[in-house]
């Protein structure tokens, strides 16, 4: 049987990541989400087991020290990860992932995964992303400023990435990013 695909996203918090990544998945059902394993807490709407694995601290540094992530970061206060089992085991069953990480979590991916797809989605600049940010209304005024701070430090990795699509318009950036999963998957 032959491997499945990763594709792997980041962006920074504002940049529309989630939204691109919700339309993929709607239209590549064939597409797997992996969820991620975090510290912090839900936000209204999300899942446990659908969004993230919301667990605690405790939890997350035994997983760290049995070495069950993939990848991990602490962030914005939380820790972050992606769980190997589900990543390999979803693979060999020739079923292809798709991934939303931070920039530093998609380096790592690349690192241990060579053919994966790493996609970054780019705001078309720093203002635009801080209205998006402050229009969001799901941040603190202090979560706010790292948010931005994080912005500036994650486009910094925008050249590591193997293809970067520009989120100045959400149906244009869709448009492509279909494009560019359904030629990978051909």
């Amino acid at each position: 049987m032959k491997r499945g695909k990763l594709f792997v996203f980041s962006a920074p918090s504002g940049s529309g990541k989630t939204t691109i990544v919700k339309d993929v998945l709607k239209n590549f059902p064939e597409l797997i989400f992996s969820v991620s394993a975090t510290t912090r807490k839900a936000r209204k709407n999300e899942v446990n087991g659908k969004d993230y694995f919301f667990i605690t601290e405790q939890e997350f540094l035994k997983k760290i020290e049995q070495k069950e992530f993939i990848e991990w970061e602490q962030f914005y206060d939380y820790y972050y990860g992606t769980l190997l089992e589900f990543v390999e085991s979803t693979l060999e069953d020739g079923k292809s992932i798709v991934m939303e990480l931070d920039v530093k979590g998609a380096v790592k991916i690349k690192q241990n995964y060579p053919d994966s797809i790493l996609i970054f989605i780019s705001p078309p600049n720093l203002k635009v992303l801080r209205e998006r940010l402050i229009n969001r209304k799901t941040d603190s005024e202090t979560d706010l400023k790292k948010r931005i701070e994080r912005a500036e430090l994650e486009l910094g990795y925008k050249d590591k990435f193997d293809h970067i699509v520009f989120n100045e318009d959400l149906q244009k950036a869709k448009k492509q990013v279909k494009e560019l999963i359904k030629n990978k998957l051909d």
